[in-house]
């Protein structure tokens, strides 16, 4: 795959990945394509080399990997982890709201929302809907609006001289988007467009609609942006970019070694759920595929946590070490934190240090200044349930968990090319 290519085809991921369902769904399409198998937590598994499987929980989470060709308890197995979800609004369960002839939907705020650029946006709606169909079969299925059909206005400068000194964001009462206007005699319900919405998209004859985990997100697409075409923007780029290069990487591996792609859901609010990073389901894979010789293939195996960076912001330096500011289309940034935030050490940095300048490709590095705090990935999370050695890197951004984030243009190729090598490398260590 060529700089371009990934690029565009970046751009057609992010699109059709408005939540973690879509992704996941969007990457068994994929994954299938290229002859993958899928597994199934519930049945026997019967594993074969030089095979690619894939096994989804929850439809927000999915682990895929080449079985290789090797005794994998000694060859070990090249891992690369990410994460599908990003901070959001959510649709609260009894969301509807009449005022003044507004229909307009409570949410809550998902993750450490950055909640300003939420305002003055056209917004669409997406997610997992479970409901009961014409056979009385219970079932789930995807909805994604597409179109921008809510709004959250701001309030006037009139009515507020103070919006721009000291203006803060009410999450109750600021944020809960207009849909439409209706009249006093209106009863329409939000289920009631929801199940016209998967007739819609599916051709399924609703009878209830059960139950729905849905997202607003921003209508417009991702795009190329800057005068040559430096940047991409797009909402998501934190973390569903790791998720495609990820996958891109294990796609193009040759599949003679065991390699391992997971992407796990709920990053942002901690990680503890059964299809997290820190509940059992990349653990529950590893017994059934390695078996007896897990501790074995652990110790000879390797994790790398793809998470995006705080690009050094041109109108904020001081928000950055000094020796420490990693700057877009400069190269993938390797993560360090001592008091294990990130998960990286010496052994795993040299590790990738050593292919990309192999490669001829440049990387970064970034600490935290020390009087500020540090964020923190799945690594340390991953690497601590498994005992794996683990780096932690990514994709220098701004805007992280805003409404639209900014990248440039040349550091996902980067780190797909020095992640593609990684994970059909003979020998890690």
């Amino acid at each position: 795959m060529e700089h371009a290519e990934f690029n565009k085809d970046l751009l057609k991921f992010l699109n059709t990945s408005p939540t973690p369902w879509h992704a996941v769904d969007t990457m068994k399409q994929r994954l299938s394509a290229a002859g993958f198998q899928e597994l199934d937590e519930r049945e026997d598994w019967s594993l074969v080399s030089n095979q690619g499987y894939y096994v989804v929980r929850n439809g927000s989470s999915i682990v895929a990997f080449r079985a290789g060709n090797k005794d994998v308890t000694t060859s070990g197995i090249r891992m690369v982890g990410a994460h599908t979800d990003s901070p959001c609004l959510k649709v609260k369960p009894n969301p509807e709201l009449r005022r003044k002839g507004f229909f307009q939907l409570g949410v809550e705020v998902y993750g450490g929302v950055l909640l300003n650029p939420w305002f003055d946006r056209d917004l669409s709606l997406a997610g997992r809907v479970t409901v009961l169909d014409e056979d009385g079969k219970v079932r789930d299925t995807l909805v994604d609006f597409r179109k921008p059909v809510a709004f959250i206005p701001s309030l006037a400068i009139h009515l507020d001289r103070e919006a721009n000194s000291n203006r803060t964001v009410n999450p109750q009462t600021d944020l809960p988007p207009v849909l439409m206007q209706v009249p006093e005699s209106d009863t329409t319900s939000f289920v009631d467009l929801l199940s016209q919405q998967v007739k819609s998209e599916t051709g399924l004859t609703v009878r209830k609609v059960l139950g729905y985990e849905l997202s607003f997100y921003d209508a417009r697409e991702a795009s190329f942006v800057g005068l040559r075409d430096d940047f991409i923007a797009s909402a998501r780029l934190d973390n569903l970019l790791s998720c495609y290069i990820g996958l891109q990487s294990l796609l193009k591996t040759s599949g003679d070694e065991a390699a391992l792609l997971v992407c796990n859901d709920h990053e942002e609010v901690g990680s503890m759920s059964a299809e997290g990073a820190q509940g059992p389901f990349l653990t529950a894979v590893l017994d059934r595929w390695v078996g007896a010789g897990k501790a074995r293939a652990i110790a000879n195996s390797m994790m790398v946590s793809a998470d995006n960076a705080h690009g050094i912001h041109p109108n904020y330096m001081d928000k950055h070490d000094e020796n420490h500011g990693p700057i877009l289309n400069q190269g993938p940034v390797i993560k360090v934190n001592h008091n294990q935030r990130y998960a990286t050490n010496s052994r795993s940095a040299a590790v990738y240090r050593h292919i990309s300048d192999e490669l001829g490709l440049p990387h970064q590095t970034f600490v935290v200044r020390s009087d500020m705090g540090c964020g923190s990935t799945i690594g340390p999370l991953t690497a601590g349930n498994l005992g794996v050695t683990t780096l932690d890197i990514g994709v220098p951004q701004f805007g992280m968990h805003s409404i639209r984030e900014l990248i440039g243009t040349e550091d996902g190729f980067t780190l797909f090319r020095v992640l593609t090598e990684f994970m059909q490398r003979e020998q890690i260590f």
